[in-house]
């Protein structure tokens, strides 16, 4: 999770426009304020690198972060970030199962470690909540993520489809129910919501092949 410091500004056009005030990260970012998602890819080193250094680049003041336990983070973020960072580590600790759990039964969290890892982070705002919020919306709004079921995708390339489809209608046709506009209103990306018609207008026209005009021309001269 990033946190802007208070009173910080940017500006957008002839205006000021107030920052979303956090900004969680847990391999897609999530603005508090603007609710806006950014969505990402892998979990390995390389992917959380490329992941912090996107981040870094978007971002011109100090901020809070608070990542999971996962590893990779802590050369990413002190890659991208340096000493210019308030950073801090949430991992949970999860019960031994019971006797009487299944295999596919979920731990009980009996507690959460805070670690600092630099900087001065405020423990009010170390919380990892937004993006596990956000992780539960993926997996109910996209079946393709619900686990224990056939409905996964079977091509890489028909899974980042269905991701890009899914973030695009979130941050510019679906209403959020406590901004009361879209993430991308919000955020000032767009000044009204979205129709689904305009949703598949930026869809790439299709390229007509020669042999398939060739086939219809065909086809008709044998109907005539």
């Amino acid at each position: 999770m990033l946190r802007r410091r208070e009173g910080e500004e940017r500006q957008s056009g002839k205006e000021t426009r107030r920052m979303g005030r956090y900004l969680d990260v847990g391999w897609n970012r999530r603005g508090h304020e603007a609710s806006g998602v950014v969505p990402c890819r892998g979990r390995d080193g390389g992917w959380a690198k490329e992941f912090m250094e996107d981040c870094a680049s978007r971002i011109r003041n100090r901020v809070q972060i608070t990542t999971d336990g996962h590893r990779a983070y802590l050369d990413a973020v002190e890659n991208a970030f340096g000493a210019d960072i308030d950073y801090a580590m949430l991992q949970k600790i999860y019960g031994a199962p019971s006797e009487n759990d299944t295999r596919y039964s979920p731990a009980t969290c009996i507690g959460c470690d805070m670690k600092v890892v630099s900087g001065d982070p405020d423990p009010k705002h170390v919380s990892t909540s937004f993006v596990e919020r956000q992780n539960l919306t993926m997996r109910m709004q996209m079946r393709r993520f619900t686990c224990l079921t056939n409905g996964f995708s079977k091509k890489a390339d028909n899974h980042r489809h269905s991701v890009a489809l899914h973030y695009m209608y979130y941050n510019y046709c679906r209403v959020h129910q406590t901004l009361r506009v879209t993430p991308a209103m919000e955020a000032g990306l767009s000044d009204h919501i979205w129709s689904l018609e305009e949703l598949c207008a930026l869809l790439p026209k299709p390229i007509v092949r020669t042999s398939q005009i060739e086939k219809k021309l065909l086809i008709k001269a044998l109907q005539a």
